[in-house]
């Protein structure tokens, strides 16, 4: 027995009694929350954007872990609420996986809402479901961060995941409640812990939480973007141009209208027209911002998805006009003016897509001719010059789209500028064909295709209103076709001297004797010898028709002479005829007597 003494009664305690009285240390719980929940989502529906997969497979987790963890929420026919509390991360069978169940809590009302949002497309009213989805989140996050702080046996990077992850899931709430800046603070707030994280830990595990702070960039220039930072428009407005925010059109819809009333007109070609609908509006807003973003990326592919994703905005707002052209009453009973307004506007956007179309080409063009100077493939396969031939092609198919834009066919200012470009771009393509040729060893076509190009290329350097890209293209081009025809010119000559050398110089040696070639003239000197190969002796057997068959027909027609005295029929009929007389004359022989 072992005496406590003290200021009260003396107490008595066995051994087992103060082995339990003293503190456990305990290793920390950790819990690795976006890692977690980063693996759940790629493997269970999330990496096809299928959140109600993704619900369901929280629903499944959370009753297991319940199950293990022996904390369920009443029996088959009762229901009784029980959450984790600092009781149990204190228990002496505290483990990590208690930290789980709050998480896939917040996780199966976020997948929820995230569901619910695929679904207010077409049903407005759920969106009221989504908001209280999103508090419900919020509200199993910050328990999870209450845990965390208050029992004191996770690590401080548990703790600051767990802030995090509330942080996040907090500012995305007050987006969807349109509190701007709230919400700017708790994604901030997010964002410093997620960097301070990267910088902490190893390379290896940096990789997700990069990723997360990508994912904030957005949210956030938005949230500032309405709280009114106008550099801030800008650059939202640069990430939609790389394709980082999908849904971009949503959100432009419940921005200011003093951004987007800027575009309620548009000036081209020295008329204003009206922009009605507002997918028009936001693709000529995102299009300003365009050339600054394509100037800051820093590769030609880059580049070129930013002109694709351009594009299909473009092909959007086209249709978006098509179809108000179509359904709306009004603009089917304007008058001619309207009606031209809005078909005006509808060229332009065409000659947009034209335009960004032949941009995006051009810079093919460029990445292709990069790669054959470097003899580098692309996409697996080496560059040829076919290939730059139907690039330049495809340009000039849309040049002539251009100049078939509704309106414009009698404009002739503007037919002179596309023209303009025309005769450049066919001397690129003069000059590409020509080497396809040469590569064929039809070096006269070659040599014609190269005088054309030099023609073409000419008279673009002479126009006053060639663009300057184009004309220093067309300088270096002028001295490539100099060179390439005199290449062209060589590969000729040699190819002139290789046949000669088959019939010049060695004797020329053919199995053909000499009366089988009279057309062809060489010198063989076989002929001049003992044995010449004029004439194959014997001469070989050929096949001949066989001896044809013959048939008498005229043997019906010959009349033959009697020759029956001779061979003795004569003297047989006579006697057979006295005996018949005898025979008559007598009764005999008669039948039926």
């Amino acid at each position: 027995m072992v005496v406590l003494e003290g200021d009260g009664d003396a107490a008595t305690m066995t051994p087992e009694d103060v082995e339990k009285s003293e503190p456990k240390i305990t290793n920390p719980l950790s819990l690795e929350i976006f890692r977690i929940i980063k693996d759940a989502q790629q493997q269970h529906g999330l990496r096809h954007g299928d959140f109600q997969r993704y619900r369901g497979f929280c629903s499944r987790r959370l009753r297991r872990l319940r199950k293990v963890l022996k904390i369920p929420q009443g029996d088959r026919r009762h229901y009784r609420r029980r959450d984790v509390t600092s009781t149990h991360l204190t228990s002496s069978n505290s483990e990590n996986r208690l930290l789980c169940v709050p998480l896939l809590q917040a996780e199966r009302a976020w997948a929820h809402a995230m569901q619910l949002r695929q679904e207010a497309n077409t049903e407005p009213r759920k969106k009221f479901h989504l908001i209280s989805r999103l508090k419900k989140a919020c509200s199993h996050a910050h328990l999870l961060l209450q845990l965390c702080e208050e029992s004191g046996v996770c690590d401080a990077r548990t703790q600051l995941e767990a802030g995090a992850y509330a942080a996040w899931l907090s500012g995305a709430l007050l987006v969807e409640l349109q509190q701007w800046r709230p919400a700017a603070e708790s994604l901030k707030r997010a964002q410093i812990v997620l960097e301070n994280l990267c910088a902490a830990l190893p390379e290896d595990e940096r990789i997700i939480y990069k990723q997360k702070v990508e994912e904030l960039n957005p949210s956030l220039r938005y949230c500032a973007y309405n709280i009114g930072d106008e550099s801030a428009a800008g650059d939202l407005l640069a990430m939609r141009g790389q394709g980082l925010i999908e849904n971009l059109d949503s959100l432009m819809a419940q921005a200011k209208e003093s951004r987007s009333g800027v575009m309620h007109e548009v000036e081209w070609r020295g008329r204003r027209v009206t922009v009605r609908p507002e997918k028009v509006r936001l693709f000529l807003i995102a299009l300003q911002d365009m050339d600054k973003s394509i100037a800051n990326a820093t590769t030609a592919q880059a580049k070129i998805d930013i002109l694709e994703n351009i594009l299909m905005d473009c092909k959007d707002a086209i249709s978006a006009i098509k179809d108000e052209i179509k359904n709306d009453p009004k603009l089917k009973t304007a008058s001619e003016t309207q009606m031209s307004s809005i078909n005006y506007l509808l060229s332009y956007l065409m000659y947009l897509r034209l335009a960004r179309t032949i941009e995006r080409n051009n810079l093919m063009i460029q990445q292709a001719e990069e790669a054959r100077k470097n003899n580098a493939p692309i996409d697996g396969k080496k560059v040829r010059p076919q290939d730059l031939t139907r690039l330049y092609e495809i340009i000039l198919q849309n040049y002539t789209e251009l100049q078939q834009l509704p309106g414009f066919e009698n404009d002739s200012a503007y037919q002179q500028e596309i023209e303009t470009q025309v005769k450049a771009y066919k001397a690129f393509r003069c000059y590409y064909i020509a080497q396809v040729l040469t590569g064929l060893r039809r070096f006269r076509e070659a040599l014609a295709m190269l005088e054309r190009c030099s023609s073409y290329t000419a008279d673009s350097i002479k126009n006053k209103h060639q663009e300057k890209q184009i004309l220093e293209k067309l300088r270096v081009l002028e001295k490539d076709i100099e060179s390439c025809k005199f290449e062209v010119h060589a590969d000729s000559v040699l190819e002139d001297e290789e046949d000669e050398d088959k019939y010049v110089g060695k004797a020329y040696k053919d199995k053909k004797p000499l009366v089988d070639r009279l057309d062809d003239y060489r010198e063989d000197t076989q002929v001049l010898t003992k044995n010449p190969n004029i004439y194959k002796l014997p001469p070989p057997m050929e096949a001949v028709p066989c001896k044809p068959l013959f048939f008498d027909l005229a043997c019906n027609f010959i009349e033959f002479p009697n020759l029956d005295d001779k061979t003795g029929v004569a003297n047989k009929k006579q006697g057979a005829g006295i005996t018949g007389l005898v025979k008559g004359f007598l009764g005999w022989g008669k039948g039926g007597q």
